[in-house]
């Protein structure tokens, strides 16, 4: 990537000014997206962000990232260390100028990183003005320097506070409860995004140290993105080898791994400047036109296709595929103050000709892996069109029965989707209670009868074929598969209300996964929901408390209701609640509890709904048996 001759200076003239910090303790989400627990994180991948830009540049051959028992976060490299001499347009340290102005760093201007990845350079200004504390450490120089931070404001200048044998630089903080819903870091989330990291950056070592439970994970693979694929589909069945290149074009370097595997399913990871692009961009649409055209080239070259079959679709060469496109160049163009998609037109022609070429050339020298391939799409093409007469057969039927609604749903009457709820009950005996005991004007009820279809192991013809998926798509009215259009959604919230017990919670998990898997966007839009019933009613006289967890039970025998003898009712069931109950308890919204289904790991759901709902009994036996300690309220 970067050279490291000694023209390639890192000096306080490589910090560029493009203006001053300014309100981003005002308005936070401006800067991180959010103040939750998303926002949270997020301060700590900018921090490491500047540590990977010193390794795509050649500097920095290792991280370590400890969450203290304190509450703070640091992060260690062994780079170059941020620079302390003067800058010549603000007066201030080069340190404080990275760390108190915004948009100042070694990504603008000339001689400081050719590739980077942070957040528009803003990353650790921002991170200072929303931490209560920071302290930077830089070693160079054979010194070791000192500067404390308060909300953003430095609490002295740079000091010399010993020496130093190596360089590198250190960012300790501690994240403002003022600017935060919540101030604890989870472990695992970090895990895995410096996994990721790891992955995407070939040669360069990442510790995570958790001092609140003496956890430690070191990552290191020299693999990159094939590792990457490699760890993606550990729990299937792969086809093949993973197939892989790397190349530096013109317009930046490109890396790309993919593997095929016996799944229905498509995961498909996109980066720029190790930065994930979840909404994909160039590089994303040139990997996949040059998989479509190279994949059909083949075929129709050896006759795989017959003369009057249709060319594949792209539909068809992505089922079952795993693949991760990383590119790195030198302008990135983000779409989006988020960085969700990337926009260089160049980029889209370079991952085209490189991976397109690639594949061409390995399809030729590997025959068997090649025609095994081209077997799996072409299974996903006649499914596809089985697929889409079962759809078309839905639709039609739909349409037949009436305002394309099912006969057993209780709609609402209201018709503006904004305000309407529509609630998948468990079963015929609860699906009556919430009828009768839900607002007519705003909130549908749809009940389900038994177990729906495990989509995870169903292609999209038997999915539509199963009656109560049926009923739920048409519902719904936003269609399904490619002729899905989220905007047709007839309820902004979807709440799954099942039993409190083991089989309710089948049945939200095969809910969730037919929504993450065929409904994507309806969970990104934030549209599920789940719904919390009590688990026991308390009362004594007059006196009734609806409670949620054995914990919240004791509290309000010894607080609430203290000497008095209290009448316990433990609810194994929806149905057990008549309509008045349920109502004050699980419907209301001026009193209901609700769980807001999001998605911020695409890559961790992945794993989780193949674990636990794909084919291999292995994987789901050891996640069980890791986390059966953890259950509570077990109903056998």
């Amino acid at each position: 990537m970067a050279d490291k001759t000694p023209s390639s200076s890192y000096g306080a003239e490589q910090i560029q000014v493009l203006e001053g910090l300014a309100a981003v303790r005002k308005r936070p989400g401006m800067y991180i997206g959010t103040t939750d627990v998303s926002g949270l994180h997020h301060l700590i991948w900018e921090i490491v962000d500047n540590a990977i830009d010193e390794a795509m540049a050649g500097y920095c051959k290792n991280i370590l990232v400890t969450l203290q028992k304190d509450g703070a976060c640091s992060v260690v490299d062994d780079g170059r260390g941020i620079p302390v001499d003067t800058h010549k347009k603000t007066g201030k340290s080069a340190l404080e100028t990275v760390l108190t102005v915004l948009h100042a760093g070694g990504k603008f201007g000339d001689g400081g990183y050719k590739v980077s990845g942070g957040l528009h350079g803003v990353g650790s200004s921002v991170v200072n003005a929303l931490s209560v504390k920071l302290v930077a450490e830089v070693m160079r120089d054979n010194k070791l320097y000192r500067q404390e931070y308060k909300r953003g404001d430095p609490q002295s200048k740079v000091e010399v506070v010993g020496k130093s044998d190596h360089t590198g630089t250190k960012i300790t903080f501690y994240p403002d409860p003022e600017i935060f819903e919540k101030i604890e870091f989870d472990f695992q989330t970090v895990t895995n995004r410096l996994r990721q990291q790891s992955y995407l950056t070939k040669g360069i070592a990442i510790t995570i140290v958790d001092e609140r439970s003496d956890q430690i994970y070191k990552f290191y693979f020299e693999g990159g993105v094939r590792a990457y694929v490699q760890h993606l589909n550990a729990k299937k069945e792969p086809i093949g080898e993973v197939m892989y290149v790397e190349k530096d074009a013109p317009e930046g370097n490109i890396e790309i791994a993919l593997q095929y595997s016996q799944t229905f399913q498509e995961h498909v990871f996109s980066f720029a400047n190790n930065i994930l692009t979840p909404e994909g961009g160039m590089h994303l649409t040139g990997f996949r036109s040059a998989l479509t055209r190279t994949v059909n080239n083949y075929a129709r070259k050896h006759e795989l296709l017959k003369e009057k079959e249709e060319n594949l679709t792209a539909e068809d060469v992505r089922e079952g595929l795993t693949a991760v496109i990383s590119v790195k160049l030198a302008n990135p163009q983000f779409e989006g103050q988020t960085k969700s998609k990337l926009g260089n037109p160049e980029m889209r022609t370079a991952v085209e000709n490189v991976f397109g070429t690639f594949l061409d050339e390995y399809f030729e020298e590997h025959p068997s892996e090649a025609r095994t391939a081209f077997a799996k799409c072409a299974l996903a093409a006649r499914a596809r069109l089985a697929a889409r007469a079962a759809r078309d057969t839905v639709i039609r039927k739909g349409l037949l029965d009436g305002l394309t609604l099912p006969g057993k749903l209780a709609d609402c009457s209201s018709k503006d989707p904004l305000i309407s709820e529509l609630f998948l009950v468990e079963g015929d005996s609860a699906g009556g209670s919430a009828k009768q005991g839900r607002n007519r004007e705003f909130q549908a009820i749809l009940p389900l009868r038994g177990k729906i279809l495990n989509v995870e192991q169903a292609r999209l013809d038997k999915i539509l074929a199963n009656t109560e998926i049926k009923a739920l798509v048409i519902a719904m009215g936003a269609g399904v598969g490619e002729q899905f259009d989220v905007s047709k959604l007839r309820y902004s919230k979807i709440v799954i209300m099942t039993d409190a017990d083991v089989d309710g919670a089948h049945i939200r998990t095969l809910l969730l996964t037919l929504f993450y898997r065929h409904f994507r966007q309806v969970v990104d839009e934030g549209h599920i929901y789940i719904a919390q019933p009590p688990l026991y009613r308390l009362s004594a006289g007059k006196m009734t408390r609806y409670v949620y967890s054995d914990e919240q039970k004791e509290t309000a025998i010894k607080q609430e209701f203290k000497d008095k003898t209290v009448s316990i009712q433990r609810y194994k069931g929806l149905g057990e609640m008549n309509p008045e109950q349920l109502w004050e308890t699980t419907m209301d919204p001026s009193v209901r509890s609700m769980l807001k289904v999001t998605v911020e790991d695409a890559e961790r759901a992945d794993s989780v709904f193949d674990t636990l709902m794909g084919p291999e009994v292995a994987p789901r036996k050891k996640f069980i048996q890791a986390h059966a300690k953890s259950v509570k309220n077990l109903d056998i």
